[in-house]
């Protein structure tokens, strides 16, 4: 079963060919800022993009009558449950108006239903990062103005979890592991029975602080610098995502450049142990929601390729269970599977 992947970035659109598990194709289509720059909204670059995508394709002697169906990333649409939800015209509303948001990512759902129109087979997405499981007494954040909000790297972390239990011989519903996706944004999420039943809101403020994202800060020492005069609000957006985290202690969001200059400066090396710590704290806090009765801990994302920062945290969280790295991520595979399973029958397409 042929399936199209289409995850479109801020300059560019990644594309890729799945026959069942296995990938055939894959290409990076790259656009210049000044191409994009002419254009209002992400969604108005759908007929300047897809005719790249097509072709891509034509090159590649990939005809539309190929395919089974076409899975785009999820884009900042409502917040849903967790699963492979059928593109449909309250979709494409809300994509192409930006209603909950304008970013590129909206432009997966809207790709994969152009293409899959010219096809005649169904178009996807899956596992946005608004996807919403959380359990109510989550959402309370202690004032009523600020509920907490569940933003995180689902696509991902459902698709780790997932192969975990593949490993071990169980079903996504059966298990509960705490997922912690480490990038340029960090999530930590308590996955119970096949929800996510708490989770950080890894975009915005929230859990540890990462390379480019400053996570939770002193409430009171925010609001005074809100107020101080010194910075516009789109400044302190900025240093709370963007110029946070590790860029605004060092100038730089590379963990793999910092590693090596923390082997002899302890500075540096405190803020790497900085991060572990908060990331392990996230963990330790989720492991109480679950009483304890957690399966497994599952580390994920670019920066589990440092050892240093998995060693760091698994010192301070196995006590709790057994702690398994899982480097990197593989948005495309993450997406193909989940089309997969609804086309093969495993699961059922969700309404949006």
């Amino acid at each position: 079963m042929r399936i199209l992947v289409v995850n479109p970035g801020s300059t560019s659109t990644k594309i890729g060919l799945f026959e069942d598990e296995a990938q055939v194709f894959e290409q990076v289509i790259r656009h210049s800022r000044d191409d994009l720059a002419r254009f209002a909204k992400a969604a108005d670059q759908e007929e300047f993009r897809r005719q790249f995508i097509e072709a891509a394709l034509r090159e590649a002697g990939v005809v539309p009558e190929d395919l089974y169906a076409v899975v785009g990333m999820g884009g900042l649409v409502r917040p849903v449950a967790g699963g492979t939800y059928l593109v449909n015209d309250r979709m494409l509303a809300d994509l192409k108006s930006g209603a909950m948001g304008d970013h590129a990512s909206n432009l997966g759902g809207i790709l994969a239903h152009e293409i899959a129109k010219r096809a005649n087979v169904p178009a996807f997405i899956a596992d946005p990062v608004v996807v919403d499981e959380m359990e109510d007494i989550a959402r309370i954040s202690g004032h009523p103005k600020l509920p907490r909000k569940s933003i995180f790297h689902a696509l991902n972390q459902k698709a780790i979890a997932r192969q975990y239990c593949r490993e071990v011989g169980r079903r996504y519903e059966d298990v509960t592991v705490i997922v912690a996706h480490m990038g340029g944004g960090i999530s930590v999420s308590l996955h119970q029975k096949g929800r996510v039943v708490d989770t950080n809101n890894a975009l915005d403020g929230d859990g540890p602080f990462t390379p480019e994202r400053s996570g939770g800060l002193p409430a009171g020492d925010l609001a005074a610098l809100c107020f101080s005069g010194e910075y516009t609000l789109g400044e302190v957006k900025q240093m709370i995502k963007g110029r946070g985290g590790l860029v605004a202690y060092t100038d730089t969001n590379s963990v793999q450049e910092l590693e090596a200059k923390a082997k002899s400066d302890k500075d540096t090396r405190l803020l790497l142990e900085a991060m572990a710590y908060q990331v392990a704290k996230e963990i330790g806090a989720l492991a109480t929601v679950a009483s304890g009765e957690v399966d497994a801990i599952l580390l994920t994302g670019g920066i589990c390729y440092s050892s240093f920062i998995t060693e760091e945290i698994a010192k301070r969280v196995s006590f709790i269970t057994t702690v398994h790295p899982y480097p990197g991520e593989d948005e495309l595979a993450a997406l193909a599977g989940a089309a997969l399973r609804v086309v093969c029958g495993e699961e059922t397409a969700k309404n949006y």
